[in-house]
């Protein structure tokens, strides 16, 4: 056979590196440890990307898809972790970048009736490198339900309460359950979410939030508070959005710490 052209290592004149170049919106399977049922079974959508020095004219695709591949038909911790050496090897690249975005499911109980739903969240895996260091970053994105303190303390009638979504991103020193991550989100809020709730429930719910009243502010700084006291975590960033229910714009606010040695 007559070899063929390898276009993308022909020379570019511009002389302009790309950051990232590669593939996303790819989907896999994935297993995940689960600190309350040991395993669990989901599709990751997945990015891969490496950096692309100005003289190269582009990158070789098929081998993300490839080193994606190598790993068989699912994926575990251990493999996304390796995943960004891997790409810089095959690629010959000197950063590498991988994101695994995937659903997490927990059965949570009812808080009077104990009726069981699933609930889901959302949960990024973000792993860079280079070829002297390692970065791995865990998101959980936490739905939570807020309700205003100015509200209760003008109104004689109830106050305006509404779902928010807490989105929380940490460096550790050792591996932490995603599972504690979501409830240290859950906690900070007025309420947590349920997917099942009866009259007895939504009563205890709403008569707590009530009694717990958080502006966006005490929610980011909340978190904060408890990121602070965590021993594993050693960089976070925690970003809190009120979905307002009376008005027209949404509450947001945002803290990011690099904790001391």
């Amino acid at each position: 056979m007559a070899s063929l052209t390898d276009t993308q290592n022909e020379h570019d004149h511009r002389r302009i590196p790309i950051d990232r170049v590669g593939v996303r919106n790819l989907r896999f399977p994935l297993r995940i440890r689960d600190r309350d049922q040991a395993e669990q079974h989901t599709v990751a959508t997945v990015a891969l990307a490496v950096d692309l020095p100005h003289q190269y004219k582009g990158t070789h695709m098929s081998r993300f898809v490839e080193v994606l591949h190598a790993h068989g038909t699912e994926l575990t911790v251990a493999s996304m972790a390796a995943m960004p050496k891997e790409l810089l090897s095959r690629l010959h690249a000197e950063k590498a970048h991988v994101e695994f975005r995937f659903p997490y499911f927990r059965s949570k109980a009812a808080p009077a009736t104990g009726a069981k739903g699933l609930l889901d969240y959302g949960v990024v895996f973000e792993v860079n490198a280079d070829a002297d260091k390692t970065d791995f970053v865990v998101t959980v994105e936490v739905p939570v339900t807020t309700l205003c303190p100015c509200s209760k303390a003008i109104s004689a009638r109830g106050a305006h309460n509404q779902r928010g979504l807490v989105t929380f991103s940490v460096r550790f020193t050792d591996p932490v359950w995603i599972e504690d991550l979501i409830e240290l989100a859950e906690t900070s809020a007025s309420s947590q979410l349920y997917s099942v709730l009866k009259r007895p429930d939504e009563k205890l719910v709403t008569e707590a939030a009530y009694d717990n009243p958080v502006f966006v502010e005490d929610l980011v700084r909340n978190i904060a508070v408890k990121a602070n006291a965590h021993p594993k975590i050693t960089w976070y960033r925690v970003e809190a959005e009120n979905y307002e229910s009376i008005h027209n714009h949404n509450a947001w606010a945002v803290i990011e710490k690099q904790k001391e040695d």
